[in-house]
Order: C-alpha cells, then structure tokens, then sequence
C-alpha cells in the first residue's frame, strides 16, 4: 500500500519540477482517490476512474475543441475549405493517424500495464524538455504498437 503512495507521490513531485501541472492534477487527483479508496471505503470512485476516466478525458478534450465551432470562430465554410488546403489534408490525416494510434494504445495499455510508465515518463519528459503538452501517453501507446508489431513481423 505504501509503495503506491510512494509512486503517486513520485510522479506528483516530478511533474512539478518539470512544470508539467496536468499530470500534477492528475496525480492530485488521483491521490485523493486512492486516500478515500484505503481509508473510506470509497473503492468504487478509484476503480470508477480506472474504468471510464480515458473515456470522461476524451469526451472533455473533444468538448473542448468544439468550442469554436460553437462561439464561430470555425465556421462550415472553414471547415469545408480544409478539405481545399494542403494543411488542412495534412491535418486531416493527421488526426486519422492519431485515432487510429489512439484506437490500438488503449488495448495496448489495458494489456500491458507496465508499459504505462515508460508512457508517462516519456510524457514527462516531453513536456519537461519539448514544451510538449501532456495528452501523449494515449497516442504514445499506439505508436508504440505500430513499432512493436512492425518489429515482431521483422524478428
């Protein structure tokens, strides 16, 4: 039991060096649910957040990037148009590639836990040394298996 607080607290402190705050509220977050979960009786909010959280972040993100559609800053004529320009293609593909990295990182994840880690870490240091932003480790999970399976159809 100890040994996850120790992780948790782990991961909080070096998000914090690294000015990483979404993976600090995560750990935040996620702390406070392992405290009630061990000392409440309140399991169900933790496996809760195991089970459906990728699914409530998601949701989150998409309702985020939807805004300009509703405030008008993207229009059906902009969106449209992106079908017309070369970064709009590109930018369409890209989002193609990511959700279908997406799609093959949550199975790879759920299968293979202790690659989470290696994810997070990788996150962290992108934000850390890239001034990335951590929504990463979901599509890092996917890249992930596309190398792995193109390794393994090679070896």
């Amino acid at each position: 039991m100890l040994s996850e607080y120790l992780t948790l607290a782990a991961v909080l402190i070096l998000a914090f060096i690294g000015h990483n705050m979404t993976v600090v509220y995560a750990a935040i977050i996620v702390l406070i649910l392992k405290v009630g979960s061990d000392f409440l009786g309140f399991t169900s909010a933790l496996t809760y957040m195991g089970g459906h959280g990728l699914n409530l972040g998601i949701i989150i993100l998409t309702a985020a990037v939807l805004v300009p559609i509703a405030d008008g800053t993207v229009t059906i004529h902009d969106m449209i148009d992106s079908f017309k320009s070369q970064i709009g293609i590109i930018a369409i593909t890209a989002g193609l590639l990511a959700a279908m990295a997406g799609g093959v990182g949550v199975p790879l994840m759920q299968s293979n836990p202790h690659v989470i880690p290696a994810l997070l870490v990788g996150t962290m240091a992108g934000v850390f040394f890239f001034n990335g932003i951590a929504v990463g480790p979901l599509i890092a999970a996917g890249f992930t298996y596309f190398v792995m399976s193109i390794i393994s159809h090679f070896s």
